[in-house]
């Protein structure tokens, strides 16, 4: 018989209880999803500096850095053309930074609604968190409205930074064999826009590096690829994690969102002392760029008043 599903909102955060599994989202900072535990094991990037309040100008690396965060319009700072001329975007968007509204609550789901600044885009996000035969499943549901007067472009990415260990696997559907690279530390991939070989790349100094295998801390890498556009088979993206007891299998339409990014972190970010990430972010998307400001047949606006909907699920199967 499956667990009942609690959610409590309590005075800075909101929890979604359902037997051994416990997600805390916290509505002032971006609407994050904080934390999402499973039988004791932390399953996202622990924060690397404490939480702070953002400004619509610090980059990225200047806050936390950890969990799950949303990523509207656009995930690199960039500068974007608009009927009303150019607008600039800040790092990762606007969502991550505002504070989120509470829409409605049940047992076991939470709909929030947060408002861009940069552009004028209204994210809604329903997660419903319930057990499984394998474990348990968080779905979100996805809406984003155009609520100004002139049409608008858009992209959104997901950006949940999965905590990992060195020996935990990346699964891809076997029909992907190759990835673009937007950006590696270093360079030890290549240039952005090069085509990289899945999993065994290639290093620009020779020799080979396999990305589906987190490493060591240590090691010091970072990667950031995406796949697609996506065939409606190649809807998923799985990280193992044997010492955690669990497989996080995330899951979404490629009709809605084509792409796949994937942020593979080894202790190679960010720049700048103290803690740094050991985490994969899979991560589905409107586009195969983080920039809004680059343009392709991947590029989407919204009309006065136009609303888009979308899905993505996280399965967490107990190993």
């Amino acid at each position: 018989m499956a667990a009942e599903a609690v959610t409590r909102i309590e005075k800075e955060k909101i929890l979604i209880e359902v037997g051994a599994c416990a997600v805390t989202i916290l509505p002032q900072f971006g609407g994050k999803v904080a934390s999402i535990r499973v039988k004791g094991h932390e399953l996202l990037q622990a924060p690397l500096v404490p939480y702070a309040p953002r400004t619509r100008t610090m980059s990225f690396d200047e806050g936390d850095a950890s969990g799950w965060d949303e990523c509207l319009p656009s995930v690199a700072n960039c500068t974007v053309k608009t009927v009303n001329g150019p607008v600039h975007v800040p790092d990762h968007g606007d969502i991550w930074r505002v504070e989120w509204k509470v829409l409605s609550s049940a047992n076991g789901s939470l709909t929030m609604l947060a408002e861009g600044f940069s552009l004028p885009l209204a994210l809604k996000r329903t997660i419903t968190v319930a057990q499984t035969e394998m474990g348990y499943r968080l779905h979100a549901g996805y809406q984003v409205t155009n609520t100004g007067a002139t049409v608008t472009p858009w992209a959104w990415s997901a950006h949940p930074c999965y905590a990992s260990e060195t020996g935990d696997v990346v699964t891809l559907p076997g029909s992907i064999k190759t990835l673009r690279l937007e950006g590696s530390g270093g360079g030890r991939l290549g240039k952005g826009g090069v085509s990289v070989a899945w999993p065994m790349a290639k290093l620009v100094t020779g020799g080979e590096t396999n990305l589906s295998i987190a490493t060591p801390p240590e090691t010091g890498t970072g990667d950031k690829l995406f796949a697609g556009p996506l065939a409606a088979t190649e809807n998923w993206v799985a990280l193992e994690r044997p010492k955690a007891g669990v497989r996080l299998r995330v899951s979404f339409d490629p009709a809605a969102t084509p792409y796949l990014g994937l942020w593979l972190c080894n202790g190679g970010w960010p720049d700048r002392p103290g803690t740094k990430q050991h985490c994969v972010a899979m991560e589905p998307t409107t586009a195969p760029v983080d920039s809004l400001g680059i343009e392709g047949s991947w590029s989407r606006s919204l009309a006065v008043g136009e609303s888009f909907r979308w899905p993505m699920t996280l399965d967490l199967e107990l190993l």
